[in-house]
């Protein structure tokens, strides 16, 4: 009785703590989407209000006029899209090579690679700036794509799906006198497509979300995205917080949408992902 009240109090516990960490994930998607719904006087308003006393929907139809919203979809969807396809192939490949191909210096050249991922991103925008001004791509959707189709921390995690595919069946399709570049898209590919769909599900999501680098490479409305909109709600008199909020809401809630039915791929392909072959 003892052993199942403890186990009863641990669960309790546990749950406990989840609901807590989910509250408090929560927290600032709920301050938003209330914000959201302010007047301008009562964003600023302190001790602050968690639910406004008239929900200010006009607030939503107001930020779409401030930019050109939808310019800026139609440009982060095009890169959104052409960049995930482009590095599912390139991570695929390249994992291919790392996981099942024998060259010189593969384990070396692998370990550098890795290495790499201890380098802050910040400190390769300099980088990544200057090759892209001298490859005259400054201010076009292909200088948000370039630099980002590869990501050494996919091409590692799907490595690690095609190292659990036993070695025995490798060889039984080189018997069969299959090439490399078939056992890779008929055996390899379908059998981890759970690693594959979560790798093109994350830069889905991180691609969407850009910020940083589009609002370097792009100055004009025609080339931006939907990241940069909200720079255009702060002015010389201040912000309007709650037509931030509105168009933050606009901008957050697809990719929210997107995950949470997208949720499971994700959960079974990094579980899959740790797992060793």
């Amino acid at each position: 009785m003892d052993k199942f009240n403890k186990r009863i109090i641990g669960k309790i516990i546990i749950y406990a703590l989840l609901i807590l960490g989910a509250f408090i994930t929560l927290i600032p998607f709920i301050w938003m989407i209330s914000t959201s719904l302010k007047s301008s006087s009562e964003v600023l308003t302190m001790p602050p209000k968690w639910i406004p006393e008239v929900f200010r929907w006009d607030n939503y139809s107001k930020a779409l006029e401030v930019a050109p919203f939808g310019i800026y979809f139609v440009n982060t969807v095009i890169v959104t899209v052409i960049n995930t396809v482009l590095t599912v192939i390139f991570v695929v490949l390249a994992s291919y090579a790392f996981a099942r191909l024998n060259f010189w210096g593969k384990d070396l050249l692998f370990s550098i690679l890795l290495a790499t991922m201890m380098i802050p991103g910040e400190m390769l925008i300099i980088t990544n700036y200057i090759t892209i001004v001298n490859m005259g791509l400054v201010n076009t959707l292909t200088a948000l794509i370039v630099p980002y189709i590869a990501s050494v921390f996919y091409i590692y995690l799907m490595r690690q799906f095609f190292m659990q595919i036993p070695k025995e069946l490798y060889y039984a399709a080189k018997v069969d006198s299959c090439t490399d570049w078939k056992y890779l898209w008929r055996v390899m590919v379908p059998m981890n497509k759970h690693g594959i769909v979560t790798i093109a599900i994350l830069n889905a999501i991180t691609s969407w979300n850009a910020f940083l680098w589009p609002l370097i490479v792009t100055n004009s409305q025609e080339k931006r995205v939907l990241s940069i909109g909200l720079i255009q709600f702060q002015t010389e008199a201040g912000t309007h917080f709650e037509l931030l909020m509105a168009a933050a809401t606009i901008i957050v809630v697809p990719m929210i949408i997107f995950y949470l039915i997208m949720r499971k791929y994700i959960i079974n392909g990094v579980a899959r992902g740790g797992l060793k072959g």
